[in-house]
């Protein structure tokens, strides 16, 4: 299990990375003399990167070798994670942030490839979960540390200390990670890079900074249009080159197809969570840094606890049941924080959020291993590519969503100011989004996924 636990140092930085930026945003706001919900183009950044060269990653791969390509991911992401301390401005934090997608975008997917590839496949649910379970350290020190940084300290230092975790990854990585290289490379797919890149990015960034004010209505409406029909000019392009970056006819495998789109759907409420929640409990409840991520930090526990279960779960119940009745839990919960008041207790607040976690966690192992049920060994590092880009674009997406809704919430008072009220819609918008996942899962063959468990009937 030494290879699930290196790539997992990997997944820490990122998930440490990700968490405490969430509870530090309204402090970086107030230092960097910005708005904290256009703090969201820190976020955003990221995942767009990621977006852009995750694509990339199965091919270069394939053709470097897993062991040099994952070594380099980390070096570029501890690079951008510098960077990002030292940023002094909204612009060039996005900049940083961008570089780290950038060593993201082949850290994680790479690493996901080298697992997929060496561990039986009677054995990926397992070794799957095994895979998150250092990575869950991240999210349950992150809340807490991020907020007592941000707090106490300096935000620069939730970046600066990547650093000996990222020269840790590098020196497990160059004796324990195998070389995996394939013999037999297939073309590099350029055009569709490009499209699918200029595509995706467009989408997001142009639906991120929509009414933001950073540029005027009709560039603003250029940039999605320009990401509409690069999308379009891809998927014509898929279907007509024998190697696309992005093969969409693993679409046409039934497992692979729910995982994607359900996947999809399921991420949006998920990514928006971390965005809002520190938000609310900061400039709604007026909460210092420390004390958000201090209540915040527990849904990581509930994932953890998870990660236990999820093999016997799966075994009793099948991936179709689990992935129907878990999206809905999972998003009555994030429902449920649409509710809180300033009179909430926060050890409710604190339970739901565990709950939740332990939920949203088992949907993930879940949908991570029914993606590959039924790829050939030849199509991993492709669908190891495309549910990366998914699963970061959902994310993005999320935080997309949950902005757009909380800047016109807030259009609509007279204060300008963000109010406890302001959060209700936006959560209850993409718990219901979350929710409509589980008509994808509703078409899952009942046997779904049974070549990865030991089934009981």
């Amino acid at each position: 299990m030494i290879t699930p636990l290196i790539v997992a140092t990997a997944l820490f930085m990122e998930q440490l990375d990700g968490t405490i930026l969430a509870t530090a945003l309204p402090v970086m706001a107030a230092d960097l003399h910005e708005d904290p919900v256009a703090l969201k183009l820190a976020l955003t950044s990221y995942f767009l990167s990621l977006a852009v060269f995750i694509p990339l990653s199965g091919w270069v791969a394939d053709k470097f070798g897993a062991r040099h390509v994952f070594r380099s991911a980390i070096v570029v992401f501890t690079l951008g994670s510098i960077l990002c301390g030292f940023s002094n401005s909204l612009l060039t934090i996005i900049i940083a942030r961008s570089i780290q997608g950038m060593g993201g975008a082949m850290m994680t997917p790479v690493g996901r490839l080298v697992l997929v590839r060496t561990a039986p496949r009677h054995e990926l649910v397992r070794a799957m979960a095994w895979l998150a379970m250092p990575a869950l350290i991240g999210p349950i020190v992150g809340p807490p540390l991020g907020g007592l940084l941000a707090t106490y300290f300096d935000w620069r230092y939730i970046f600066w200390i990547n650093a000996p975790i990222g020269l840790l990854g590098v020196i497990l990585s160059s004796f324990f990670i195998p070389q995996i290289k394939e013999l037999d490379v297939r073309p590099l797919d350029l055009k569709g890079a490009i499209l699918s890149a200029l595509g995706l990015s467009c989408l997001v960034f142009g639906f991120t900074i929509a009414g933001r004010g950073f540029a005027p209505p009709v560039i603003d409406a250029l940039i999605i249009l320009t990401g509409f029909f690069a999308c379009c000019a891809y998927i014509r392009h898929a279907h007509e080159t024998p190697h696309p970056i992005l093969d969409l006819k693993l679409l046409a495998t039934p497992t692979f197809h729910a995982a994607i789109y359900g996947g999809f759907l399921f991420r949006i409420g998920v990514g928006a969570t971390p965005f809002l929640i520190p938000l609310l409990l900061q400039k709604g409840f007026n909460l210092s840094a420390s004390q958000s991520g201090m209540i915040t930090f527990v849904g990581a526990i509930g994932a953890m606890v998870m990660k236990t279960t999820a093999q016997p779960i799966l075994n009793r119940f099948g991936f179709r049941r689990v992935l129907i009745f878990n999206a809905l839990l999972s998003s009555i919960f994030i429902l449920a924080s649409a509710f809180y008041t300033s009179t909430t207790p926060h050890l409710l607040i604190m339970l739901i959020i565990l709950i939740g976690g332990f939920f949203r966690s088992l949907e993930f192992t879940s949908l991570n291993a029914l993606a590959f049920a039924d790829i050939t060994q030849k199509d991993m590092s492709n669908a190891t590519s495309f549910t990366a880009v998914g699963q970061q674009l959902s994310l993005a997406t999320g935080v997309a969503i949950s902005a757009a809704v909380l800047e016109i919430m807030r259009a609509s008072q007279s204060s300008g100011n963000l109010s406890v009220e302001d959060f209700a819609p936006a959560f209850s918008i993409v718990a219901l989004i979350s929710a409509c996942s589980a008509f994808v899962f509703w078409r899952l063959q009942h046997d779904a996924g049974d070549t990865l468990i030991t089934r009981r009937k």
